[in-house]
């Protein structure tokens, strides 16, 4: 090669006037033979080296041969399958819901009490008149339950096979029984006017918006009571029809009082 001064011309350089010559002794020799007399391990360095060496993770050196075993893409495998395991596995919750482990007993839940009407629910029975419990302050109510009782009376006067004792009693058990179906075995209203707002309450629940001890209320509970002491009267005090005609009575008499509001009695 031409030396190249400040006042000197360059000249171009071609293929043909560059010659390369590799030196006679590979440079840094003195290093390299230090390399080669490292490389022999030592009764030390074995010991040093049979220690494990933490393996750095993947995200500290990516790419390295050292991290090469645990992978970004197996951890992630391995990581989803156990997120998989985990939402295969059955849980308390998934056996039985949230409420049956607060579920009353069977016996506390033959008797209970429904909750008091939503401010929407009240809304709703405001919306229109009650019609079908309404009825009992019309002209009249009150005397159709004593015309009542006086027809069935004559009906079974018609059957000659029964005495008078009998005649009374079965009077006090018609009325009785088709009082309690009306007021408190039926349930709602035959009307939709109200959005089914009384759907779970009974005719007697209905009655003056269930207000309690009303003069509708006292009649009605009045006369099952006045019907008893009068078919008493005339069975001649017999022991047995005072007891057949006493407990119809109750029946009756005891869903009217105030502690029987909303209340339920489920046998089956």
């Amino acid at each position: 090669m031409t030396d190249v001064s400040p006042n000197s011309k360059i000249e171009h350089l071609t293929p043909d006037n560059i010659t390369v010559t590799a030196p006679s002794e590979p440079p840094f020799s003195s290093s390299s033979s230090t390399s080669a007399s490292a490389s022999t391990p030592t009764p030390i360095a074995e010991e040093k080296l049979s220690t494990p060496i933490p393996t750095p993770s993947p995200s500290h050196r990516r790419g390295s041969s050292i991290g090469s075993s645990t992978s970004p893409s197996s951890s992630t495998r391995n990581r989803s399958n156990s997120n998989s395991a985990n939402a295969l596995t059955p849980t308390p919750s998934h056996h039985q819901p949230a409420h049956s482990i607060t579920r009353q007993r069977r016996s506390s839940s033959l008797i209970q009490h429904l909750e008091p009407d939503t401010l929407d629910t009240k809304i709703d029975q405001a919306l229109n008149p009650n019609v079908n419990a309404n009825w009992v302050h019309q002209k009249g109510a009150w005397v159709i339950h004593v015309v009542i009782i006086i027809l069935v009376k004559m009906i079974f006067n018609f059957i000659s096979v029964l005495n008078n004792d009998w005649k009374w009693t079965l009077t006090n058990l018609t009325y009785n029984i088709g009082s309690y179906i009306m007021f408190h075995q039926v349930k709602g209203t035959p009307f939709e006017f109200n959005s089914g707002a009384y759907d779970n309450l009974t005719m007697w629940e209905q009655i003056d918006n269930g207000d309690q001890y009303t003069p509708s209320k006292k009649f009605l509970m009045l006369v099952p009571i006045g019907l008893f002491l009068i078919s008493t009267h005339y069975s001649s005090y017999n022991l047995n029809l005072f007891i057949l005609n006493g407990l119809s009575c109750l029946c009756v008499v005891v869903p009217k009082l105030a502690f029987a509001h909303r209340l339920r009695v489920t046998l089956y």
